[in-house]
């Protein structure tokens, strides 16, 4: 008998022993991993095929649906103008987002986690509002944007000017999405300074202290160094941003509902209102189809994009 026949037969009796050993391992996997498949099925996957049955059907919401229609909805949905302009409302908020509130948060991150003195008091300040519900946030702006001087903070420090007027923001088609971005902004802008605290403390101050005996300024620092180390993170930041724009209903729809005259219309208050207000539940779960067709479309395309190697996985 040569070596090799030995090894092979140990090989053998090895996987014998380990077998059962591989199916327990498997089984109790298996049991941990049942209760969450098993929501997943019913609360997301279950929701998502019967949302594409009714949206085949122009139903109610009152009994079985019998009318159908087949891909009617879809064709109302892509050339109804008013879902044009949610479409371009939920796009203008996302490149406001990355363009303005990602940017500030970093730069307050960067600012707020090493340097500035009681940052620990400020951290708990900017993240303050993001703790607070949308519905409350929303009220609040409500009181402060109010078009009267006596009850809208913002109004009543306005007249003070002289040659100024009140002025009704929510109420005028030009600066009501200007408005809600502000809110959103106040909203979330302490969520993503958070995560920007977290990278950065994953970054080794060493890094950049080497960076600045070679000669590199604050600047160059944070360009050349601290910015790219964050890369997995800022990824992320972009893909909650762009995601949760695309989705926002809550504050929107208490502060606006998707007025005046559609100016502040998005993809959710559009199927909200046409779901569960004008009950056309068929049509509703077609809009509700095209956000998830778009949402899931933007998240592929992006993670695949945006795959790049994490600089700190090495360190």
């Amino acid at each position: 008998m040569n070596i090799s026949q030995v090894r092979g037969d140990l090989l053998k009796w090895q996987q014998r022993i380990n077998s059962p050993r591989r199916v327990q391992d498997y089984l109790a996997i298996f049991l941990f991993l049942l209760p969450a498949f098993v929501i997943f099925l019913l609360f997301i996957i279950y929701p998502i095929f019967r949302a594409v049955y009714f949206s085949l059907f122009n139903w109610n919401g009152m009994g079985p649906a019998t009318v159908f229609v087949g891909l009617n909805n879809f064709k109302q949905i892509l050339t109804d103008q008013v879902f044009m302009k949610a479409v371009t409302n939920c796009l203008l908020i996302v490149i406001l987002s990355l363009a303005i509130q990602l940017p500030l948060a970093l730069m307050l991150a960067i600012m707020v986690g090493r340097d500035l003195p009681g940052r620990a008091f400020f951290r708990a300040i900017f993240f303050m509002p993001y703790v607070l519900s949308e519905v409350i946030t929303a009220i609040i702006w409500m009181s402060l944007f109010s078009p009267d001087p006596e009850r809208g903070f913002i109004n009543a420090l306005l007249v003070l000017i002289p040659g100024v007027h009140a002025q009704n923001f929510l109420g005028d088609m030009n600066q009501v999405l200007a408005c809600v971005f502000i809110v959103l902004s106040w909203k979330y802008f302490g969520l993503h300074m958070l995560l920007y605290m977290a990278g950065l403390q994953n970054i080794p101050m060493e890094i950049e202290e080497a960076a600045i005996i070679d000669g590199a300024n604050r600047w160059q620092t944070v360009r050349n160094v601290t910015i790219p180390l964050l890369g997995s993170t800022i990824r992320t930041t972009i893909l909650l941003s762009v995601l949760g724009s695309l989705t926002q209903f809550n504050l929107i729809w208490i502060m606006t509902r998707g007025g005046p005259v559609n100016a502040s219309e998005v993809m959710s208050t559009y199927m909200y209102r046409y779901a569960f207000i004008r009950f056309q539940l068929g049509y509703g779960s077609a809009v509700a189809l095209v956000m998830l067709a778009i949402c899931l479309v933007f998240s592929v395309a992006y993670l695949r994009l945006a795959r790049q190697p994490d600089y700190l996985g090495g360190i």
